[in-house]
Parts: structure tokens; C-alpha cells; sequence
């Protein structure tokens, strides 16, 4: 059959021709494209209605329908040619792409039945499906058969045409678990929101029947985009004429595009010799056969559904190209970045230590601008608070002081009764005085990580300091008294000591665990952002591994060594002679205040000065030492908690952790990626398959995007 002439109407040639080459390039894996799709099952007629619209020959053979998809494009030339072609799937091999892409048939100038019958079996055989060889194993192929015929009779048109679904397997051919394969893979197609949907079905069959329709509606729920074609009107059955006629004239499921009916020639005509007209025949059938001659003429018949086809494509190109343009630029910054993320291609030693190396100074830049709260260098901190490591430690330091001001101490200090007019109040709570009700603390505020928990503290509950000091210390000082007048034994003080700041340590190492706990986490966040690639990241963390781990324990141990200092009280800070003496004072403050008589002509207190060297406390000698002993620990309490917090936030947090010269978030750096050895560098940042697939994948996306780009630019 010559396809000379086999299409004619209206288009604008340049906007198609765009759009077929990014099929051609697989653009449209990636961005929905303006097509159009005809659909159906293998029994609808789909492959007679293709052949009418078309022109061409297709196989009628069982063993040759449809089982790959088909791109057919017309286009105007001076020279009438017919190229065909396959397109690789995306999913192919290299080999394979480039097995099948050698495969052309060029330079036809015509194609009858015969000719494309022996072409649709070469093509089963070099995609190798079942039937063509005894070694083929699929009934199915991803790949694209194109088919290309110019002309200065043609206008542009290009439709996709896809398997036909089906409920029954051909025996060799197809197999059960085929069906719903075929189905995913026809979805698929109808899926993409810029495709006109040639929905094909048999006017004799119920149309509650029509699984194809099913699959339309649930990729078109509206009928925005859904055309549908009734074949065989021939066969309806005398009296069911008035329902398929109500879906004709969208009366009955009603679509946005319509429907329109076509008449395939019969089983008869395909069997005679010679080539009817079918398009004559057709002509005739429905200018004489009732109901069909009553309806409008474009909505019957091949030649008016060819013309409604590239109208339809003109208008959705024309509707869509500029948001393909769009999506296509985004797509192509999308897969940019994306291959951006792999790093450069790493199969030697020098490309892969240059691409840890970068990951390495990015690390570092990304660590100096968070300790230095420079937050608004990168925009990761932004994403992820958890890079936020200045505030992070920070604010942990400051719950740490409060913890330790608060809770720290075992039992309650003293409150000191002032006398204010005649009325005995309980002295305020000042800064330096710990509040009397509190809830039990949690030691720690973040969790342990999975690779450190036999590492942490894991410690969490500390209870709230206790009343009664004045008689746990009249406890501690009877059971240690000796022979001392207006004295106490010297022993005493560290043997209380050790009892009111027995919990630091456990608020000590809990703090200690949770920088180390935000330290890791940064680390583990920090190397998530810079680097994509799970294996590389997890290779990294196991060799960093061990000097991360020291650092931690550097910080544990400094902790415990501040801690076993702190255990023997020492200071020569004037700071506890000062709490020393406002002991005192607020004591015989108290003990003078009731003794004081306001005075109404000097408007003040007055104190009578033999009533000031008068001992009214009447304290003995052991209530004398236990109120002595209470100041002197209170006092050095001040002192040593606000010590020892700065020595643990400065010595053992800071300096082995966040901001020391050789701490945990510094491990990785350029000087350690040098010291490693070509092996181990093997191991981090060598491409594995599954690595060198996606950049290869990658790489020829972008490069088809960058092309597509170019293309779109008219």
C-alpha cells in the first residue's frame, strides 16, 4: 500500500517537529510532552483504526500484534521517504542501546503488507521477544519502534500507538503474569497529563465492559483529554442501536473531546485478494446505513477523525509548549544538581582523594561558619536546625549552670529569717540561692546514638536536693567530733563536701554525653547535606570512626578529671570570704532586727548600742560549730559550682568537642583525607555498579535536557 497522500490537514510543522525529538530523546520520561495515545484491547479494532488513519500496512498475524510501543510521525518533505527506527528504553543496557539503535530500516519509498510483516518480525528479534527465537524470554518491550514517513503530500501529524490489553494469553507468545505487566505499562502512558487519550472500543460490546474505558477515567476522572473511537457498527445488535447513538452524540458518558465512529473493513474484506477502498467503502456506509447517516459527518468516519486528531494535536502543542519549556529547564537544573551531588567521576585514586578532599573543605567551611553562628552563609541551616551547633551547645551549656545551680547541691541550704518591723519574714530567694520545690531532672535532653550508646552516660535521673541540712550536718559533726574547743575537726569539711556534691557527676557526664550526642548528630546531618550517597557517607563514618570515638572519650575523661579535683575543696578565691562575711551579717542582722524600735523623728530603726554586744541567740557551743560548718559550705558552694561549671563547659565540652585545635567536628578535613591510604580511599569514595549506573543514567539526562533546551528555544 503506498502511504503517499495518507494524511492530510492542518498542523504547524515546527512545533511538532520539537516535540517528536524530545521523544526521540527521552525528554518525555522526565516531562510530560503533548501526544497523542491510542489505546484499546486486541480485540477493539485499535491496529485497523492505526492502519486507517496511517496508511500503513499493519501485520494482522496473531504472532505480530503490537508488543512494543509506536511512534509514527508524518511530516511535509520534498522527497517521499519512509524511515523506521527503534528508540531504546531508558532502562537499556549499553550494549543493548546500542544493539538496537544500529537497527534502521532507511530510505523507503514505499510499504506494502508484506514488507512490514517481515519488518515487525526483524523487530521482534532484536528486541528479543518471545516467538522470534528460542532463547527469547519477553513478551513485551520497553523500546519504541519509530516510523517515519515524509512527503510533499503529508501534514504533520505523530501518534503514539501502544500494546492492546488483554484478558486471554497466546499460547508461546504471552503469559498470565504479561496482563497486568502490559496494563502498568499502557498506564503509564495515559498517565501523562498533556496526552490526548485515543480511547478505541467495540460498539458491539457493553460499554460497561470496556476495561479500557475503566483505565481512562481513573487517568482522566473529568474527560478533559479523553477521545473516544467506537469500532464495528456493523455488528451491533438490531435494537442496541439508541445506546451506542446516545455515546455518540454525548448524550451518554459524556466526554470533553466527544466521540467519534469509525467502520473497519470486515472480516470478508481482509480476506479477499485484491485491496478494497476501505476508505470508499467506508464513505458509503455511513452516507446509506441508519442510524449513522443521520449524524453529523465529522463525527463518523476515518477521514474526519484524521482531521479532528490533528487539530487536536496542533492545540494542546500549541496550549502546552511554553510550560514544556518551563518544565524542561527545571528538570534539567534538577538533574544538574543531582549529578552535582555524585561529585566528578571517581574510577582512579586521584579523582577519588580530589572528591573527598572537596567534601572535606566544604566540612570545614560549613563547621566554621556554625560555630561561629554565621547561619546565614548556607541555607542547610536554615533546613536543618540540627547544623545550628553554636546555639545548640549553647543553649545545652545554659541548662547545664541551671541544673547545677538548682539541683546540683544534695541538700537544701539554710534560709537566712530577717526581721522586717516587728514582722519575721523568710528572706527572698536570692540569685545565689537554690529554689526549695523542684521536680526530679533529667540528666540528659538528647538521645544516644545507636554507634555510641556503650560510649554515653546513660545515667537519666537525678532526684531533688533534700530538707533538714541543720541536721544532717548536726549528724556529720557528732559522728566526727573530737577534742576541739570553739573549733571543728578539719576532716569535717571534705566529708560534706562529697556528700552536697555528690550529684554533680551524674549532671556532669550527662551533659558531657549530650555534646557529644549534638556533636555527632551535627557530624552525621552535616555529611547528609554535602554528600548524597549513602555508601560513601557510611564508609566515611566507619574509618572516621575511631578518632571520633577518642575524641569523645577525651571528653568523658576530662570530665571525670575535673570531676575527682573537684571531690578535695580548695579555693583562694576572695569570692568565699565575701560569702563568709554576708553569712554573718544576715545572721546578726537577724538577730539584732527584733531588738530595733522605729524612731518617728528621725523616720528610721534604731538600735540601742548595749543591746548590740548582747548575745540574745543563746546558742551552745555544737549549734555555734553547726551554723559555722552551713556557711562554710554554703559559701564555698558559690564558689566551686560556678568553677566547676566553666571548667567542664571549657575543659572537656569546648575544647575536645566543638572548638579546641583537634576536636571531634575537625576530625574530617583535608589532613586526614591525605593521611589516608590509597585502600582505604578505595573503599569511602570508590563507584560501586549501582553508583556508576545513576551517573551514567544522569549524565545522559542532562545531556538530553541541555538538547531539549536548545530545541525549545524558537
Amino acid at each position: 500500500m503506498d502511504v503517499t497522500g495518507a494524511i492530510q490537514g492542518l498542523g504547524e510543522p515546527r512545533l511538532l517537529e520539537t516535540i517528536d525529538k524530545l521523544v526521540e530523546l527521552h525528554i518525555g520520561d522526565t516531562v510530560a510532552l503533548p501526544q497523542l495515545l491510542v489505546v484499546g484491547d486486541q480485540s477493539s479494532g485499535k491496529s485497523s483504526v492505526l492502519e486507517g488513519l496511517t496508511g500503513l500496512p499493519f501485520p494482522r498475524a496473531s504472532t505480530l500484534c503490537t508488543r512494543f510501543a509506536t511512534q509514527i510521525i508524518f511530516r511535509r518533505t520534498s522527497i517521499q521517504t519512509i524511515d523506521i527506527s527503534i528508540i531504546p528504553s531508558r532502562d537499556s543496557s549499553k550494549e543493548d542501546a546500542e544493539r538496537l539503535t544500529a537497527w534502521k530500516k532507511p530510505g523507503l519509498t514505499s510499504l506494502d503488507r508484506k514488507t512490514f510483516a517481515q519488518i515487525f518480525e526483524e523487530v521482534n528479534e532484536i528486541m528479543n521477544l518471545r516467538g522470534s527465537s528460542p532463547s527469547a524470554q519477553r513478551s513485551f518491550s520497553n523500546d519504541v519502534l519509530k516510523i517515519e514517513v515524509a512527503g510533499p503530500d503529508q501534514q504533520h501529524l505523530s501518534v503514539i500507538d501502544v500494546p492492546g490489553i488483554f484478558r486471554k494469553v497466546t499460547p508461546g507468545i504471552t503469559f498470565p503474569e504479561d496482563i497486568p505487566n502490559i496494563k502498568n505499562m499502557v498506564q503509564q502512558y495515559m498517565e501523562n497529563p498533556r496526552s490526548v487519550i485515543l480511547a478505541v472500543i467495540s460498539a458491539n460490546v457493553d460499554i460497561a465492559n470496556q476495561e479500557i474505558l475503566d483505565m481512562a477515567e481513573r487517568c482522566d476522572p473529568d474527560g478533559q483529554r479523553t477521545l473516544g473511537v467506537l469500532t464495528k457498527p456493523d455488528l451491533i445488535d438490531r435494537g442496541a442501536e439508541g445506546s451506542v447513538l446516545d455515546l455518540l452524540l454525548g448524550t451518554a458518558h459524556k466526554l470533553n473531546l466527544g466521540w467519534s465512529m469509525v467502520k473497519n473493513p470486515g472480516q470478508e474484506d481482509l480476506n479477499r485478494e485484491d485491496e478494497i477502498d476501505r476508505h470508499s467503502a467506508e464513505r458509503a456506509f455511513f452516507r446509506t446505513k441508519a442510524p449513522w447517516c443521520t449524524v453529523d459527518k465529522d463525527r463518523v468516519g476515518t477521514d474526519s477523525l484524521r482531521l479532528r486528531l490533528v487539530e487536536l494535536l496542533t492545540e494542546i502543542v500549541r496550549k502546552e509548549f511554553n510550560n514544556v519549556r518551563m518544565d524542561v529547564n527545571q528538570a534539567l537544573k534538577t538533574s544538574e544538581k543531582k549529578l552535582e551531588a555524585l561529585g566528578p567521576s571517581r574510577e582512579t585514586k586521584e579523582q577519588q582523594r580530589r572528591y573527598l578532599q572537596t567534601l572535606a573543605t566544604r566540612f570545614q567551611a560549613m563547621t566554621a561558619w556554625a560555630i561561629e553562628a554565621q547561619y546565614s552563609s548556607d541555607d542547610a541551616f536554615d533546613l536543618n536546625y540540627g547544623l545550628r551547633l553554636a546555639t545548640e551547645v549553647v543553649n545545652r551549656n545554659q541548662s547545664f549552670s541551671d541544673d547545677v545551680w538548682h539541683k546540683g547541691h544534695s541538700m537544701t541550704f539554710k534560709q537566712t529569717p530577717i526581721v522586717k518591723e516587728e514582722v519575721i519574714v523568710e528572706s527572698p530567694v536570692s540569685a545565689d540561692t537554690p529554689e526549695p520545690a523542684m521536680e526530679p531532672t533529667n540528666t540528659r535532653e538528647t538521645s544516644n546514638p545507636p554507634d555510641l550508646h556503650d560510649l554515653l552516660f546513660s545515667e537519666r535521673i537525678h532526684a531533688i536536693p533534700q530538707d533538714g541540712i541543720i541536721e544532717w550536718l548536726h549528724g556529720v559533726y557528732n559522728e566526727s567530733r573530737g577534742f576541739e574547743i570553739g573549733t571543728f575537726n578539719a576532716s569535717l569539711v571534705p566529708i560534706m563536701w562529697k556528700k552536697q556534691s555528690s550529684k554533680w557527676k551524674n549532671l556532669a557526664l550527662g551533659y558531657t554525653s549530650d555534646i557529644i550526642s549534638i556533636s555527632h548528630k551535627y557530624i552525621h546531618d552535616l555529611l547528609e547535606e554535602i554528600c548524597e550517597d549513602d555508601r560513601i557517607r557510611k564508609n566515611l563514618l566507619a574509618i572516621m570512626m575511631d578518632k571520633l570515638t577518642e575524641r569523645y572519650q577525651r571528653a568523658i575523661d576530662q570530665t571525670k578529671l575535673i570531676l575527682q579535683v573537684e571531690r578535695s575543696p580548695l579555693t583562694v578565691n576572695h569570692y568565699f570570704a565575701d560569702n563568709m562575711a554576708k553569712c554573718n551579717q544576715e545572721r546578726m542582722k537577724g538577730t539584732l532586727q527584733p531588738k530595733a524600735f522605729y524612731d518617728n523623728t528621725y523616720r528610721c530603726s534604731l538600735l540601742k548600742l548595749s543591746d548590740v554586744g548582747a548575745d540574745s541567740t543563746n546558742m551552745s557551743n555544737v549549734e555555734h560549730t553547726v551554723q559555722t560548718l552551713h556557711d562554710i559550705l554554703k559559701s564555698y558552694y558559690k564558689v566551686a559550682r560556678k568553677r566547676f561549671v566553666d571548667n567542664v563547659c571549657m575543659q572537656a565540652a569546648d575544647r575536645h568537642l566543638i572548638r579546641g585545635p583537634d576536636t571531634a567536628v575537625k576530625v574530617f578535613s583535608p589532613s586526614f583525607v591525605s593521611d589516608l591510604t590509597d585502600e582505604q580511599v578505595e573503599r569511602i569514595a570508590g563507584e560501586d555498579a549501582s553508583t556508576k549506573r545513576k551517573r551514567a543514567d544522569l549524565t545522559r539526562q542532562v545531556e538530553n535536557l541541555q538538547k531539549a533546551k536548545e530545541l525549545l528555544i524558537l
